[in-house]
């Protein structure tokens, strides 16, 4: 390759800073890029490419180890079956959904414990009560008035 990107214009291109796009060289994500004769990375587009998907599939809640699995199982697949992305994606969609499940349990229990005017731990925890299921949070324990 006799042109090719510097790190910054890649960086730039991809919407990362260097010390990103060098990390993901260190992590194997990326591949190592040519040298120029004065010794400057040279990258081709296909390294901004490979920096947006990353970062996408960062965004969508997949970490850098999946990722680099996900880029793996895209690059090798030489007729063998691989879990790619569809497999992987519903596993996360239902990494997802739980997420969001004890998500709406701990907002159910604050909101409770806001309602009932709730403003000490201590106090609440002796409390029989306390909206907030101290023993269990998955347990919805409501109730109609103050009693904090």
């Amino acid at each position: 390759m006799s042109r090719g990107l510097r790190s910054g214009q890649v960086a730039e291109a991809a919407g990362v800073n260097v010390q990103t796009l060098r990390y993901y060289e260190r992590r194997g994500l990326l591949a190592e890029p040519e040298r120029s004769n004065g010794g400057h990375r040279l990258y081709d587009e296909d390294a901004v490419t490979a920096l947006r998907v990353i970062k996408a599939a960062q965004r969508l809640g997949f970490t850098l180890e999946e990722v680099a699995e996900l880029l793996e199982a895209g690059g090798h697949r030489h007729g063998r079956p691989v879990v790619g992305l569809q497999d992987r994606a519903v596993a996360k969609l239902a990494e997802v959904d739980q997420k969001i499940a004890d998500l709406t349990t701990i907002r159910t229990a604050l909101a409770a414990a806001v309602e009932a005017g709730c403003d000490d731990l201590t106090v609440c925890a002796s409390s029989a009560c306390c909206p907030i299921p101290f023993t269990d949070l998955a347990e919805e324990n409501r109730h109609a008035g103050p009693c904090c």
